[in-house]
């Protein structure tokens, strides 16, 4: 065998190993799948009525001069609760994938720190087969999470317009965002030099969604955030997702979430290359 083969072979045995980690620890893998379901039905059932009635029929179209016209008065609604679910659904898949990140970067620390990479580098086996194994792992949770959380807003009412063709081009930015966050998590694990940080690294992924365009209109935001917010990289992601469930152009939005999220790959894969292949091992 030629040695793509044999990386993908021991790409593949790493990835059952990660695989059977998420079946030995399932409460991680249970709080990566629950913290999107709980921030969307607090958002929608809590927050939604009064929300969804300030967003309008621009704000729901993903219109950039639209705003939470909550200060003028709107009042709650079912009506706008089921706008604010189709708005907010977008944002909630993201942060579903940013939750991802922070099992990925805790399960890389905990190689790097308990000696099991020493015993790896001893053996016949392609050196980045175990970070690749890592990331295939947190694209198989990724995808668990996703599928869950997308079932449980349709559960709750939400609809979308799309068709075959908006449905791939969804599952693809969602997959190349997934692909660019999971080797970021990967470089979060390398550099720690603690399982306890790594956990806390990933914190500020979580948030982005609230400072772009996840939960509000950006137009809504004060002058430094709203141009932090329209420029930060979720922001664009978001936007392509919640225009294609909506069966809406794209626009200039889908090439900068693909930029993006091919950007953030690459630089983090030659990171992560560089730092896993450093001396010595914590």
């Amino acid at each position: 065998m030629n040695s793509l083969t044999l990386a993908l072979d021991d790409s593949a045995i790493m990835l059952r190993r990660q695989l059977r980690h998420q079946l030995r620890y399932p409460s991680l893998t249970f709080f990566v799948v629950a913290m999107p379901v709980i921030f969307l039905l607090i958002f929608v059932y809590v927050l939604g009525g009064t929300m969804g009635a300030g967003l309008g029929a621009a704000g729901v179209a993903g219109v950039a001069g639209a705003g939470l016209g909550v200060a003028g008065g709107a009042a709650a609604s079912p009506d706008g609760r089921q706008a604010y679910l189709e708005f907010v659904t977008p944002g909630i898949l993201i942060m579903a994938i940013a939750g991802v990140v922070s099992g990925v970067a805790i399960t890389v620390a905990m190689d790097m720190t308990t000696g099991v990479i020493a015993r790896f580098r001893t053996m016949s086996i392609a050196r980045m087969s175990v970070l690749t194994g890592h990331v295939l792992g947190g694209m198989v949770q990724a995808a668990i999470t996703l599928t869950f959380t997308l079932a449980v807003a349709v559960l709750i009412g939400f609809r979308s317009a799309a068709g075959p063709m908006e449905w791939l081009g969804v599952i693809g930015i969602l997959a190349l965002s997934s692909l660019a966050l999971i080797w970021l998590a990967v470089v979060m694990g390398l550099v720690t030099d603690s399982v306890e940080t790594a956990s806390n690294l990933p914190m500020p992924l979580v948030l982005l969604p609230f400072l772009g365009s996840g939960f509000v209109p950006t137009a809504s935001m004060p002058g430094p955030l709203r141009l932090f917010a329209e420029y930060q990289p979720f922001t664009p992601i978001i936007d392509t997702l919640r225009n294609l469930l909506a069966a809406r152009p794209v626009g200039g939005s889908g090439v900068l979430a693909v930029a993006w999220c091919l950007g953030i790959s690459a630089v983090s894969f030659l990171w992560a290359r560089r730092l896993y292949n450093r001396d010595p091992i914590r």
